[in-house]
């Protein structure tokens, strides 16, 4: 008789525990809602500013810029004059004036201010005491989409032109040239964006691929420049740039910002460049390429995104910049950047928001465009080195 064969108990997986499907959904949902509140949270400012700059002088000075969405407001419908003999100082009734405003009875206080009548109408008083104008006005529906672009060619242009005041008087205004100091900005931005960027890519490939005595005592000394803070660097820069007779100069300020500029752009470059696949270089060097050609060859073209996210910091900053461009440019005309040229009109236009604001989206205009150029770039950049393998 065959011995039976013992029965092998079976062993079942646990079951993977998963969230509830209403879970998961519940919680993308939020966080999209967040994220779009965010987003609409940091629009909103830009959208205002944009809007602002594109409105006439007398409606960006009365109203705000959220008016030109549909709304509700108060619209002349009827103006009366009163007679001289008329009495402010007891009730008013103005039925005596026209019968359409029978019933209307308030005093002359009340009107000043604006009286609104039971069936919806309000009543003003326009003028002084002893003799004005009744206003009636009606609440409707209206948009104030009175645009123009005549705010930007004020702003950019150095010219004189015409202002039509609230009062119907005109007069002669002279343009800020802003046009001036914006290609004063691209002469500053463009060479010290790629000058830095240059240097510091050859040293972060020098740092990470090649060896020479004294390598990591080097690259400390550049780590540790990047704690020193900025303004105890001005005066003794300033005081070189006097003897030297750079100051004033466009080679003084591109200097001033490569220097300042550097540690970081190195620091950054490094990280991405020592992460770069040893088997290209091996291989660049049994074929006989030498380090300038494996730089130019391999290095830069696969350290766009690195090059690229350092490209939007170093331009943002020296676009932005006022305190460096101040005291190494000066204050002379011909060579103001649009930071030196705000704080200029800011101080002069006080009051005049329409230009405040066409100044302010013509320096946002240039940034936003490098940064949509370049964000796909961004991220990738600022990883740089945080992940191995």
């Amino acid at each position: 008789m065959a011995a039976a064969t013992p029965a092998v108990p079976t062993v079942t997986a646990p079951a993977a525990r998963t969230k509830p499907r209403g879970k998961r959904n519940w919680g993308l949902i939020a966080v999209n809602v967040t994220l779009a509140l965010i987003v609409i949270l940091w629009t909103i400012p830009t959208f205002g500013l944009l809007i602002s700059s594109i409105r006439d002088r007398t409606d960006i000075q009365t109203t705000g810029w959220w008016t030109i969405f549909p709304h509700r407001a108060w619209e002349q419908v009827a103006t009366y004059q009163i007679p001289r003999e008329l009495n402010t100082e007891d009730p008013i009734d103005l039925s005596s004036i026209d019968p359409i405003l029978e019933g209307v009875q308030a005093p002359f206080a009340d009107l000043r201010a604006g009286y609104e009548s039971p069936d919806g109408t309000r009543v003003r008083w326009s003028g002084n005491r002893r003799r004005g104008t009744i206003e009636v006005e009606q609440r409707v529906w209206t948009m104030n989409t009175d645009f123009t672009l005549d705010n930007y060619r004020q702003v950019l242009s150095g010219k004189r032109y015409e202002v039509t005041n609230a009062d119907g008087t005109v007069s002669q205004e002279l343009g800020d040239n802003l046009s001036g100091a914006f290609l004063n900005s691209l002469a500053v931005a463009i060479p010290a964006t790629v000058i830095p960027i240059l240097i510091a890519a050859f040293a972060a490939y020098g740092f990470a691929w090649m060896r020479f005595p004294g390598r990591r005592i080097l690259f400390m000394m550049v780590v540790a420049m990047l704690v020193v803070p900025l303004q105890i660097a001005l005066v003794p820069i300033l005081r070189d740039y006097v003897n030297l007779s750079l100051n004033g100069t466009f080679l003084g300020i591109w200097l001033a910002h490569t220097g300042f500029g550097l540690p970081l752009a190195t620091y950054l470059l490094f990280n991405y460049i020592s992460l770069l696949p040893r088997d290209l270089f091996e291989s660049a060097f049994l074929d006989g390429a030498s380090h300038f050609t494996i730089f130019m060859r391999l290095v830069i073209p696969l350290s766009v995104p690195a090059l690229a996210s350092f490209a939007i910091f170093q331009f943002l900053w020296v676009w932005n910049d006022y305190l460096v461009a101040l005291i190494f440019l000066g204050g002379s005309k011909e060579n103001q950047v649009l930071t030196m040229q705000l704080v200029e009109i800011t101080g002069s236009r006080g009051n005049d928001w329409h230009l405040l604001t066409a100044g302010a989206f013509v320096s946002m205009i240039l940034p936003l465009v490098v940064f949509v150029s370049l964000q796909r770039y961004f991220v990738r950049g600022l990883l740089a080195g945080s992940v191995k393998g």
